[in-house]
């Protein structure tokens, strides 16, 4: 079932399944989420969880047993409920909240009891998606989340090469090597911007897959000096930074993806208690992270 939340700014739409954004437009109809696409990629904005990226092989050991499990978890792929829908008084700001727990299918997965809920909240021109996880057993809980959301690349005017992304401050981050099967190497190497905040965008880059980055600055801007339209996606609890597009095509999109952790390292299983990056909760506890998209 799709879900609407709407201002004057905004109109935002989030699929139950997968808890998914299906459609971010502002009040002229422009529509700023890619609406996927069999030729490109048939995601939209997928929310990550309890893993991110690939496990070598599909799989990982947990207290001497094998799991196997999808590339970025298996919430994009679950039935959340609707837990809640709250509109302030003025009729600006909304929160919708979805909700996935375990259950039989995620217990073959993943072993462990929890409450994973997504919080959409629509202010004005910024929609904050906000990830919580509860500790709902006895045991630690150990995951990982993160975002996917794709943007539409032109927006407003001209090519996709005149668009860029201009980081908020000047840094050198450091790109993580991924090796030719997208998993990670645990090399890292100078990721260099021009001016020390830009990225110029092109089909090319994405060629070897996901540029993933880590000691960026905390938040960047999809733009172009021939269009009024923008995007900006602000994530400053998250360690790491992917960009993405279809890898050797002209796909009309960039990924834009805050993430906690990485994929698992080039032809390593890994064991779930000593995977890098990992966010163990103790039981009871509530952990939250998320990021916010601002639309101009």
């Amino acid at each position: 079932m799709i879900h609407t939340v709407k201002n004057d700014k905004l109109a935002v739409e989030i699929d139950e399944y997968g808890a998914e954004l299906q459609s971010v437009r502002t009040a002229d109809g422009a529509e700023y989420l890619w609406q996927g696409g069999p030729a490109y990629w048939t995601g939209r904005a997928p929310n990550l969880f309890p893993i991110v990226g690939r496990l070598t092989d599909g799989g990982y050991t947990y207290k001497g047993k094998t799991y196997f499990m999808g590339t970025h978890g298996f919430a994009r792929k679950s039935a959340f409920w609707l837990v809640s829908k709250t509109v302030s008084r003025d009729k600006t700001k909304t929160a919708i909240v979805f909700e996935l727990s375990d259950n039989d299918e995620t217990q073959k997965e993943y072993p462990f009891e929890f409450v994973y809920r997504v919080t959409y909240v629509l202010d004005g021109n910024s929609l904050e998606t906000v990830y919580e996880v509860l500790n709902a057993g006895r045991g630690e809980l150990i995951f990982a989340l993160g975002g996917h959301p794709g943007f539409n690349v032109p927006s407003g005017g001209g090519n996709f090469e005149d668009f860029y992304l201009e980081f908020s401050d000047v840094k050198t981050p450091r790109e993580i090597v991924l090796s030719p099967a997208c998993f990670i190497t645990g090399e890292t190497r100078p990721f260099e911007l021009r001016g020390g905040k830009i990225l110029d965008l092109k089909h090319g880059l994405f060629d070897n897959d996901a540029i993933v980055l880590i000691d960026a600055a905390k938040s960047v801007t999809l733009k172009s000096d021939k269009s009024a339209r923008s995007v900006t996606v602000s994530y400053p609890g998250m360690k790491y930074l992917g960009l993405w597009h279809k890898p050797h095509s002209d796909a009309p999109y960039v990924c834009i993806e805050p993430w906690t952790s990485l994929p698992s390292y080039d032809k390593a299983a890994d064991d779930l208690e000593t995977k890098r990056d990992m966010i163990r909760l103790a039981p009871g506890k509530t952990y939250a992270n998320g990021f916010t998209v601002i639309i101009r």
